[in-house]
Parts: C-alpha cells; sequence; structure tokens
C-alpha cells in the first residue's frame, strides 16, 4: 500500500519514475552500468556542496570519442538517471555514503575541511572506479561574489523560445554555440581583479548539459566556476520546475551561506532576471554588490519573446546595463565594480 507521502506526488512524476525505472532495467540487461557525472559545486570552512548525477550513459560512437568531432545536444540528453542510487564520496580523508534523488541528482552538503580554493575530491557508485569532482572552497574573508546567469548572458540561446529552445539542447552541435562578445574578458577581469572571489554559473538549464556547459565555457576562456543546474522534470506537486524559484531560492541560499559576501549579480533583460535581481536586493542589500544586466540585441529580443520592463531598486547599489561583455565592462568600471587600472 502506498505511503502518505507517495500519495501526494504528481502523477506525472510517477509516471517519469516508472520510465525511467524500465529504462534502467532495459540498459542493466544489456550490461550496462552507473555512473557519476561531477558537477563542480561551492564550499566554505567545514562544509562542500557536493553536487553531480547518476547515470547509465549510452555508448559513445567511435566517430564522437575526439572531443574535437563535437556532440550533438540530444546526447546529453539520452542518459538514463538512476534514482535514489547509493553513492560515495570521499573527501577530507573521509568517505561518505550519500542518496541521490529520484531523477539521480546529488546535491548535498558535506562536512569537510578543505583549504580555500578550487579543491578535488572523487565520488563513486556501485563499486566502480572513483571519479575526480571539484569544488571552489571560499575563503572566510571573501567579500565578493560573482553570480551570472548562462542563457543569453554568457551563451547565444534566446532559451524562451521553445522551439529555439529544442534546437540549441537537443540539436546544435556544442562547438557551433555562441558566446557573447566580451562575456569571457569581463568574468576573467573579475577573477583577476579578486583572486579568492567565487563564481557561480546559476541557470535554468537542466543537469544534463552540465559537461557540454563546463566544455563550451572552458573552450571559450570563461573563468572557472560553480553550476547550479536544474531539472526540467516534474516535481512532487506540478507539471514541471519553476525556473524562477530555482534561481530565487538558490541566491537566496549564497545569501544565508555567505553573510560576509557581496554579490554581483551579471543576468539579461529576456528572461526574468532583472525581477529576480530586484526582489533579491530589496530583501538582501547588504549582501549586493551591484547588478549587470546584458541588453539582448533586437533580432533576439524578437526571439526571445521581448525584454522584461523592470523597476529596480533604486540608488541602493549600482546598477548597469549594456549589450555586451565590453560595455558591461566599461559600465562597471565607471561604477567602481572593477578596477579603473586594469
Amino acid at each position: 500500500m502506498p505511503s502518505a507521502s507517495a500519495a501526494k506526488i504528481h502523477w506525472f512524476a510517477r509516471l517519469e519514475h516508472r520510465v525511467h525505472v524500465s529504462r534502467e532495467r532495459r540498459a542493466r540487461r544489456r550490461g550496462r552500468s552507473a555512473t557519476v557525472v561531477p558537477i563542480p559545486g561551492y564550499g566554505g570552512t567545514g562544509w562542500v556542496r557536493v553536487v553531480g548525477r547518476v547515470l547509465i550513459l549510452p555508448p559513445v560512437p567511435k566517430k564522437a570519442r575526439d572531443e574535437a568531432a563535437g556532440a550533438r545536444g540530444w546526447r546529453a540528453f539520452a542518459g538514463i538517471p538512476v534514482g535514489y542510487a547509493a553513492v560515495q564520496v570521499h573527501v577530507g580523508g573521509r568517505t561518505h555514503d550519500v542518496v541521490a534523488d529520484r531523477g539521480g541528482v546529488i546535491d548535498t552538503v558535506i562536512p569537510a575541511d578543505l583549504s580555500p580554493g578550487w579543491q578535488t575530491f572523487t565520488m563513486s557508485v556501485e563499486g566502480r572506479e572513483p571519479v575526480e569532482a571539484t569544488a571552489f572552497i571560499v575563503a572566510d574573508d571573501a567579500r565578493f561574489g560573482v553570480v551570472c546567469d548562462v542563457d543569453d548572458t554568457v551563451m547565444v540561446t534566446a532559451l524562451p523560445r521553445p522551439f529555439v529552445a529544442a534546437w540549441n539542447s537537443f540539436v546544435l552541435d556544442e562547438h557551433a554555440r555562441t558566446p557573447v562578445p566580451g562575456m569571457a574578458v569581463l568574468l576573467e577581469q573579475l577573477r583577476r581583479d579578486r583572486p579568492g572571489a567565487p563564481i557561480i554559473y546559476l541557470s535554468t538549464g537542466a543537469w544534463n548539459v552540465a559537461p557540454t556547459l563546463r566544455r563550451f565555457l572552458s573552450r571559450n576562456l570563461f573563468p572557472a566556476g560553480a553550476m547550479l543546474l536544474t531539472d526540467w522534470g516534474p516535481t512532487h506537486d506540478r507539471w514541471f520546475r519553476s525556473g524562477r524559484d530555482h534561481k530565487t531560492s538558490n541566491l537566496q541560499r549564497l545569501a544565508e551561506e555567505f553573510p560576509g559576501v557581496r554579490w554581483l549579480l551579471i543576468g539579461d533583460d529576456g528572461q526574468h532576471d532583472e525581477s529576480i535581481y530586484s526582489d533579491f536586493l530589496e530583501r538582501n542589500p547588504g549582501s549586493v554588490a551591484g547588478v549587470a544586466i546584458r541588453r539582448l540585441l533586437p533580432a533576439e529580443a524578437v526571439l526571445a519573446g521581448g525584454r522584461a520592463t523592470v523597476q529596480h531598486v533604486a540608488g541602493s547599489v549600482p546598477w548597469v546595463s549594456a549589450e555586451d561583455g565590453a560595455g558591461l565592462r566599461d559600465r562597471l568600471r565607471e561604477a567602481g565594480i572593477i578596477d579603473t587600472a586594469s
């Protein structure tokens, strides 16, 4: 007999889980096994937020084994999530047992004493060879950080339009994705000006695209950062997850985890970034160093369904906008957030 908690789960979520279980059984009958796909996380003194996903991945065609051959977006969604998988996290000389969620996602905080900066640890599942994971540990004296949107902020996607989103996510070769001009230089400048500052890429994109996104950022010379993505599937009480809620809750979490850090919030005017950042600023004025909004080009705005119009909290922190990274860099320099000598 199902439990009371199970009865509350949305029927579509239960259906999705049954489909994943059926696919997993067929894959295991073919001799395939699960693996952990680590995603860059972050942490502070005495703890680390470990992020990853447990999947049964499809065999890689011989012609695609060389990364230079590229990969179609649909391959990122072909992996089979392994729900409630038992995962071992080996960090700081200790092993911690954690359990993935229904969609195979690992997102948990583990006690660990790690030095500030990028640190490595390992994760393993089903007795397989451990895989290396990374996390950026924020120092106690850090006072500045960057939260940056991805779609139409660092990567041109026009994501809000469903057909364009589907093309970019499932069909387009990852090498064909276009970076927003000047954004890599802007973020690298911020990293150089403040070497200990955490950089968080906060996106409504699916966890499935994390490896593709990581390669895109590296190939286009964006600085490394933690990634906070989401799951496009249903939740326990609704058809689909709310991207706005995902961004809002993670921003609030960062403010609570790092009360001494003031964040530069970078986004675009094609979705809800301005509204989300304005609401966050109003609730947490001491946690915001400034807001930088990339204005979509006219053609991009049409694809994105127009621009958002938001009344932000006037006069409290620098709020700048421009059409590309170079323009934002100039505006932030004028606002004193980027070193005028750089």
